[in-house]
């Protein structure tokens, strides 16, 4: 089983729950790798034999920054990403800044290209994530108090892939 996380970060936050989604997985004895389109193009061959795909954002303007929409409308055609698991999350300053809003457009490009989406919802109990985990870095101590949602997400999501794909 293996699951690809690709995430924009430029200060680093949303690559450091990317990795905290890996660990997730990870605990599930499925394999993650972790891709920061910042650093360069992910790896193809692995996207495509990946059984799911993450995808995190910092939110700007309410949004997915502009690199991961041109990923999904672009760089990721020559990979077929029908019949994925999908999934997404965000990194956020503030409460109410977006970060839902961010995520679903993720998760619209997601569902265009033909694949299954993944929220991790609520009725698999606390923490109850409905569209996909967001970490504050500005409220309290949300950011660092985040690490295990984001863990407990990477652990569903593969459980999750495990389920559909064996």
């Amino acid at each position: 089983m293996r699951i690809a996380i690709v995430c924009y970060s430029l200060t680093g936050h949303t690559a450091e729950m990317a990795g905290e989604i890996a660990k997730g997985v990870e605990s599930e004895n499925a394999e993650a790798r972790v891709f920061n389109i910042k650093d360069g193009e992910p790896d193809p061959e692995y996207i495509a034999g990946a059984d799911g795909l993450i995808i995190g954002t910092p939110t700007y303007l309410a949004s997915c920054v502009w690199q991961i929409t041109k990923w999904l409308e672009a760089d990721s055609s020559s990979v077929s990403l029908a019949g994925k698991l999908g999934g997404a999350f965000a990194t956020a300053h503030f409460a109410q800044g977006g970060q839902d809003s961010a995520i679903m457009s993720i998760l619209s490009q997601m569902l265009v290209k033909g694949m299954l989406v993944y929220s991790g919802g609520g009725s698999c109990g606390a923490p109850i994530i409905h569209h996909g985990p967001v970490a504050l870095d500005r409220e309290g101590d949300h950011y660092e108090e985040s690490r295990g949602m984001f863990r407990i997400y990477g652990r569903r999501f593969a459980a999750k892939a495990k389920e559909l794909f064996g």
